[in-house]
């Protein structure tokens, strides 16, 4: 058949303009997408030869070449794959799409940035079309398996294409790239660099199954005679083979394969390639999900935080690929943020390559891959706890603080994350427990899981708060990280054991018996010191809502403590920090009834109510309450005034 010229449908001359022109703003991917068309080409002609015994296609060696010409200025990408006939390049690639192709545009102009734009040309399939934002003219080369002639398809990608038959094609696709000249403040590299060329295979297509092959380079000078250095090497006069062509790509797609097929160090060198880590990973979590959504997952827990974990801007270490096509590096929507710490590689099947990050946020697929995938890593740290004590140890001391964050943004997982959660206790100094062992431990008649938060271990074991449960021996969880501030506010509980802070509310410790006691206790002291109580509450009204008899306290004078339902003074803090002003939350002052220097206050305000020393005295309670806990005085001068005279008089 002679050659025939046609022309691009107005939409689709539009949709090639904006795709040239704006729509990606990477443009290395036309080599992905060119790459994973010949891979998808391969991968039916595979299929296809195993249906049709006729088909007499020789798959003994599919791969994908590459080959690049500097002095010309070209780059072709060939395979040997299914190929396609006449009919189907005037189809498929003539026409850009065959349907759908206003709707398409119109969707496109809507959408809001170019992520979004890109998503909807992922959706819509025509990534072979990104070839012109580096080529002025595109030459596509096909024969289909088993047919006897082939195709050649050319556009400069303006207005119209060309299409005639060919009679001595090879089987397979080859599409020659006759490239822009490069301009790097448009983002054109020189895609006939060696270089070049492997950065991008490397980058995204070093799992591809098929091997992606480039003809080897002439050495410098090879070709100073003036003679045809390529001819040469193709056909040398020994009739030897030239050099061997370089495979760009590795092709181990671990994920994919079983097991015991796959030796550790071989985990442990693609956790290094993905993480850019020195140390081996601290466990390896594989995942294979099969039936209407299929994908394979290949995850590592590192052995230790970097540096930036906390820092705006981290970024995640989950790679999303495509049928084994790389399509973006740290994919948040596949891990939850406080599994952030996660590396590995995520492979659908059934994803578009393009897909954006926008789109993935609303898949539906996306969503219950994210679910699925938080489950098996909180799962696998359930496993380590009790397989390997010593590895759990490490992740959670590396890793514990950024977990704890899942127990206020993860509601479904939140039993999961607790489950899986240690803490520093009162019951050993040196060893962190779970809440399952706390609960085990738990005295008769305890009805609380009792903690109390703080900068660190000693400050809260010396905080006042503690000493009621200190003397009876009741264990406390000592929280000392940041996060620890907001979740207890907002995890109700814990295998029905509702969280309680020693620092808030009443404390009623002890058997019914010893309640029953201490309550006729308490009658009396309430009545022995109404009148100081009263008179301190009215004094102090300034700084607390109101001053009390403490059950807390067996050893200090004073404690301040907060409302049950009270925001602590450090998450105050923090939300401040956060640029959120808060109004301003009046404390209580508890009073220890048996201190010396409450009970001598009490009797000095019964003999001389209106002694203005005692205002300063009370004063002086109320901040030593406030130190004792790690608070900050309103006025410290004033503090050390008041204190410089009282030791004065003592002298």
């Amino acid at each position: 058949m002679p050659t025939e010229t046609f022309e691009f449908q107005v939409e689709a001359r539009q949709l090639l303009q904006l795709m040239i022109h704006s729509i990606y703003s990477n443009k290395d991917v036309f080599l992905r997408e060119l790459v994973s068309n010949a891979s998808d080409a391969l991968d039916k002609l595979r299929l296809e030869a195993l249906r049709d015994d006729s088909l007499g296609a020789d798959v003994s060696d599919l791969h994908i070449e590459l080959e690049t010409d500097p002095q010309a200025r070209t780059l072709t990408v060939r395979d040997n794959g299914i190929g396609m006939s006449r009919e189907e390049v005037v189809q498929l690639i003539g026409t850009i799409a065959n349907s759908g192709t206003a709707k398409f545009l119109r969707e496109l102009k809507e959408a809001e940035g170019s992520a979004a734009a890109e998503g909807l040309i992922g959706q819509f399939g025509v990534g072979f079309y990104s070839s012109f934002m580096v080529a002025d003219e595109v030459t596509l080369l096909t024969r289909r398996a088993g047919e006897s002639e082939g195709t050649r398809w050319t556009s400069d990608g303006e207005g119209t294409y060309t299409v005639e038959t060919v009679e001595d094609a090879p089987q397979g696709t080859s599409i020659l790239l006759r490239l822009k000249p490069e301009d790097s403040e448009d983002q054109l590299h020189d895609y006939t660099s060696s270089w070049k060329i492997r950065d991008i295979v490397k980058r995204y297509s070093d799992f591809i199954t098929w091997p992606i092959r480039m003809a080897a380079q002439p050495a410098p000078g090879a070709a100073a005679d003036g003679g045809d250095t390529d001819a040469d090497a193709e056909a040398p006069e020994d009739g030897k083979s030239g050099a061997e062509p370089e495979v760009l790509n590795s092709m181990k797609a671990l994920w994919a394969r079983s097991r015991d097929e796959v030796s550790d160090d071989e985990y442990h060198e693609l956790y290094k390639h993905i993480s850019h880590d020195w140390v081996d990973p601290l466990e390896v979590i594989r995942l294979q999900a099969e039936g209407t959504f299929e994908y394979q997952a290949l995850l590592f827990i590192p052995s230790h935080a970097p540096q930036d974990l906390f820092m705006q801007g981290y970024q995640r270490g989950v790679q999303l690929y495509v049928k084994r096509v790389f399509i973006m590096d740290d994919c948040e929507a596949l891990m939850p943020s406080y599994l952030r710490f996660v590396k590995g590689v995520v492979d659908a099947q059934d994803l578009s390559l393009n897909v954006s990050r926008e789109i993935l946020q609303q898949d539906r697929q996306i969503q219950l891959m994210h679910r699925r995938l938080a489950k098996k890593v909180l799962s696998t740290v359930k496993d380590l706890m009790s397989s390997a004590p010593d590895r759990y140890a490490t992740l959670w001391r590396e890793f514990g603080r950024v977990l704890k964050e899942g127990l206020l943004d993860d509601a479904d997982n939140r039993e999961a994350i607790l489950g899986v959660s240690s803490f520093a206790t009162t019951h050993d100094k040196d060893a962190p427990t779970t809440l399952a062992q706390y609960v085990e431990r738990m005295k008769d008649g305890q009805e609380h899981i009792f903690y109390l938060t703080g900068e660190s271990r000693q400050s809260i074991e010396n905080s006042p708060h503690m000493e009621a449960f200190q003397a009876k021996g009741i264990e406390v969880l000592l929280l000392t990280d940041p996060v620890d501030e907001v979740w207890v506010d907002a995890v109700p509980e814990f295998d029905g054991r509702k969280f309680r802070s020693v620092a808030k509310g009443e404390v009623d410790l002890g058997t019914e018996e010893e309640k029953a006691e201490a309550g006729s206790e308490r009658e009396k002291q309430q009545e022995e010191f109404a009148g100081l109580l009263t008179w301190m509450t009215a004094e102090l009204g300034d700084s607390v809502k109101e001053v009390r008899l403490s059950s807390r306290l067996t050893v200090s004078p004073a404690c301040i403590v907060s409302d049950t339902n009270d925001m602590t003074p450090a998450l105050e803090n923090i939300y401040r920090a956060m640029g959120q002003e808060l109004p301003p939350v009046k404390r209580i002052l508890e009073l220890n009834p048996k201190h010396a220097l409450v009970t001598g206050l009490n009797r000095a305000h019964g003999e001389r109510e209106d002694d203005p020393a005692l205002k300063e005295t009370a004063e002086l309670v109320h901040s030593m309450a406030l130190l004792a806990e790690g608070g900050e005085l309103a006025d410290p001068a004033r503090f050390v005034k008041l204190m410089a005279d009282r030791l004065e008089r003592t002298l």
